[in-house]
């Protein structure tokens, strides 16, 4: 029973199961598209919100050890830094956002290496059911579905307060009834309905079925327009940076630089979507590397800027807003470029779900394709050749929550999910080089085992960074995962079936 368990799914069978006609998808995508998907997902809303959380840190009601980082918990115990609340980077929150880009390079480079080997919807879940095993493959998507979905959520719910943000500009105001989720902790329950998030995801969703061509090439678009955003605000900004607000630049030492790392790290998901597209590239094994480090040095190069400009403007211990970024431009009237950064956060977060929605999508349909989830979510369009009922159902998954539950608490949940399968990716590279060490690889990880061991390192340290609240949240997630498998996708799993038959 255990060696089914770790059984792994033969690559060139998983090449094989991605030509049938009945599961084939289009080959569209190149790297422009693909840095241009990648910088959709990671610059959404976390540039224009997480930035002055993370800088600030924040004052808990309600000191407990589980507020605490779990690295600090470890290393101190009841006495833990964080215990009256999350510590804050202050201005060395640029040096938090080089941090966190360098452990995603890594992960980035192993991304690469597995992507140009096994071209396949599904990345990291697809990438362990190769090397890792199925169980392992099963934890890693369930992992995914709660990354994808929790952060979309959130981002729709931000889209909402941005649009009513925009229209009160011009002069025109939203009813709150309309605007605001059913359910939030300090409100309660109430007869609201955040429409606005409904109705972006969904629209999202139909624009995802018609066809990945027109969806990526939505998404460039806004990509552009949200890019001359952030440049306009680095540009116009400049001119206002005091240095004495850089001082001190690093207030609450290194525990303040790595707990904003942890924070500041949901901005960086996103650059993993390129490699959910890869079936649908026409030359992956080229364009899926291009796109995912194209696109992580772009990112983090405009994060590193922003962090500068806007830590300079306004003094760090006043930053944690829901808008730092658009009331730093309020508080030296730059009015109209306060408009364009907010237009710009719009067009992030509209690209930052369809991306999500994309991925999301293509999780389940590699899972139900192994027979791990409902044969329904691996069926194609027979016109537009996309994976249609994966794609409505996510949108439903999505939009509905979106609209009823203040789900901005749960952006940890993600963090910890993402880490962790970056950890698993980096452990497949080194497990392929050791057992298929002649397999042709279009792309390959430098100075390996070097790099994805400091892969894994580096996310290991930033996991123990989050609070020990989210763990638990974290592993209560993964036994409902765990509940799941083994009632119904263990014996519904194609590759238990042909072990059976053997």
């Amino acid at each position: 029973m255990a060696s089914n368990l770790f059984r792994t799914k033969s690559i060139d069978k998983l090449l094989a199961d991605s030509q049938l006609p009945e599961h084939r998808l289009k080959k569209t995508l190149g790297a422009l598209s693909l840095t241009a998907l990648g910088i959709g997902a990671i610059i959404g809303s976390g540039i224009f919100i997480v930035t002055g959380t993370a800088a600030a840190g924040e004052v808990d009601r309600y000191p407990s050890l589980l507020q605490a980082p779990l690295l600090s918990v470890l290393m101190h115990g009841r006495h833990a830094i964080g215990v009256m609340g999350r510590p804050g980077a202050g201005p060395a929150i640029a040096l938090s956002f080089l941090l966190v880009a360098v452990a995603c390079g890594f992960a980035g480079l192993c991304y690469a290496e597995l992507a140009s080997m096994i071209p396949i919807a599904g990345s990291a879940y697809t990438y362990t059911y190769a090397t890792l095993g199925e169980l392992v493959a099963w934890i890693i998507g369930w992992d995914l579905i709660l990354e994808y979905a929790v952060s979309n959520m959130a981002v729709a719910v931000g889209f909402s307060a941005y649009i009513d943000s925009l229209l009160s500009g011009l002069g025109l105001h939203l009813s709150n009834r309309w605007t605001t989720p059913t359910y939030s902790p300090a409100t309660g329950w109430t007869t609201h309905y955040n429409l606005a998030g409904f109705i972006i995801v969904m629209l999202l969703t139909v624009l995802l079925v018609v066809g990945i061509r027109e969806s990526a090439g939505a998404n460039t678009v806004m990509v552009a327009i949200k890019l001359v955003a952030i440049a306009a605000f680095i540009w116009a900004g400049s001119h206002y940076i005091q240095p004495v607000n850089w001082k001190p630049f690093m207030p609450n030492g290194w525990q303040g630089v790595l707990t904003g790392g942890a924070i500041v790290f949901f901005t960086y998901i996103g650059f993993d979507s390129v490699s959910t597209a890869a079936e649908e590239c026409k030359n992956p094994s080229r364009d899926v590397p291009l796109g995912i480090m194209f696109s992580l040095a772009i990112c983090a190069v405009l994060y590193i800027a922003v962090a500068v400009v806007l830590t300079g403007m306004e003094k760090w211990s006043t930053l944690n807003n829901a808008a730092p970024v658009a009331l730093a431009l309020h508080a030296v009237h730059l009015l109209m470029t306060e408009r364009w950064v907010t237009v710009g956060a719009l067009m992030g977060m509209i690209s930052s779900i369809l991306v999500y929605q994309l991925g999301q999508a293509r999780i389940w349909f590699a899972m139900s394709r192994d027979g791990l989830l409902p044969a329904a979510f691996s069926r194609v369009h027979k016109r537009f050749r996309t994976p249609a009922v994966s794609t409505w159902v996510a949108g439903f998954v999505v939009g509905i929550p979106a609209g009823v539950f203040d789900i901005g608490t749960l952006v940890n949940l993600s963090n910890i999910g993402t880490l962790f399968a970056f950890i698993l990716v980096s452990i497949a590279v080194l497990v392929l080089r050791k057992k298929q060490p002649d397999r042709p690889r279009g792309f390959r990880v430098p100075f390996s085992p070097w790099l994805p061991m400091l892969s894994l390192a580096c996310c290991l340290v930033l996991m123990a960074s989050l609070t020990v609240e989210n763990w638990i949240r974290f592993f209560v997630w993964l036994a409902i995962g765990l509940v799941i498998y083994f009632r119904y996708s263990r014996k519904h799993s194609q590759l238990q079936k042909e072990a059976a038959a053997e």
